[in-house]
């Protein structure tokens, strides 16, 4: 029955599924030539998050697996609402470890944000300072672009890259308008190559990208091939427009519990250590009940510190860990 899921939470990595993934509807197919040169591998900011997910319980329920793979075959954003701790940005960089896409491409969201640092930055000052001096040659343009997570993501890559856009709502009130566009028609322009397009030899300009590389653009713009698993985080502290909600598939995800809370903990301290801790397991989900909010962060760091703290004094487990386990603000109903 669950034949058709492309990700399926399992932790370990099996590249070879994305391959099933059929083509893209007819008005979410993008015709960018698709570039030879694969995504680098995941670094440790997935590796931290993750830890060793093999053989632990699924990370996800059967819901969330769903609306995951529907992001995935119909090529939408994932909007990933939940509260402070409750896997929303882990979420992206496990899709990228088991599906074998790579290093994420992070962009994380404040208030100053705008598109266009997702998208590209030019350092014009940079090239007018080398063109000054005299032994250095300033002709290359494509040194002094640098493509953002956006703009990176975006490029036209066979396999999709996995791009975190994490705390969307705490952006300016205009970025989610600013989306709609380039989430829609998968590509972006860059003017300053646009304009120097038909000049010889100037069709192909090769710019640095965010994984620190260098990579093609012609025309003077970037066109995907595969669109990208795109997953917008937000802790609900603000609306979004309906434009940009109608081009996303919506998830929402609760504190971990029960299986997801067992898997956490298996990932990062070992097999059966949800079994070994469930004194503290037990104090976190009990007092995560008054209504009050502990990300699960907390359980993470008391069961951690409490394997070092009270290695002699095994009865203050619990007092140690009460340390930790205080609630940051009052849940909302």
């Amino acid at each position: 029955m669950d034949d058709w899921l492309i990700y399926r939470g399992v932790g370990a990595p099996d590249p070879d599924r994305i391959r099933r993934l059929p083509p893209p509807p007819p008005w979410r197919a993008f015709s960018g030539e698709p570039l030879p040169d694969p995504a680098p591998p995941i670094d440790t900011s997935s590796t931290r998050r993750l830890g060793a997910r093999v053989e632990a319980p699924p990370a996800q329920d059967a819901e969330a697996l769903e609306l995951i793979n529907a992001a995935l075959y119909l090529r939408r954003p994932l909007l990933v609402t939940g509260e402070p701790g409750s896997g929303k940005s882990t979420l992206a960089h496990s899709v990228a470890y088991e599906l074998g896409l790579g290093r994420v491409l992070q962009w994380p969201i404040v208030s100053r944000t705008e598109l266009k640092d997702g998208l590209y930055t030019y350092d014009a000052i940079g090239r007018l300072q080398d063109a000054q001096l005299a032994e250095r040659k300033a002709d290359d343009i494509g040194r002094y672009i640098r493509l953002g997570p956006l703009g990176t993501a975006l490029l036209p890559a066979e396999r999709p890259r996995v791009l975190l856009i994490d705390e969307l709502d705490k952006s300016d009130i205009d970025l989610p308008n600013d989306l709609l566009n380039v989430v829609e028609e998968g590509e972006f322009a860059l003017p300053e190559l646009e304009r120097m397009a038909d000049r010889p030899g100037q069709d192909e300009v090769r710019v640095l990208t965010d994984d620190g590389r260098r990579a093609p653009v012609r025309d003077g713009r970037v066109r995907c091939h595969a669109f990208p698993f795109v997953v917008m985080t937000s802790n609900g502290e603000r609306d979004f427009p309906a434009p940009l909600l109608r081009r996303c598939i919506h998830l929402h995800l609760d504190p971990p519990r029960d299986e997801r809370l067992a898997a956490m903990v298996q990932a990062h301290f070992g097999a059966g250590s949800d079994e070994r801790n469930l004194d503290l397991i037990g104090q976190f989900t009990r007092e995560d009940g008054d209504g009050e909010l502990r990300p699960t962060d907390q359980l993470l760091n008391a069961i951690f510190l409490t394997q070092h703290a009270v290695r002699e004094e095994p009865g203050r487990r619990e007092e140690i860990a009460e340390l930790l386990i205080r609630p940051l603000e009052t849940r909302q109903r």
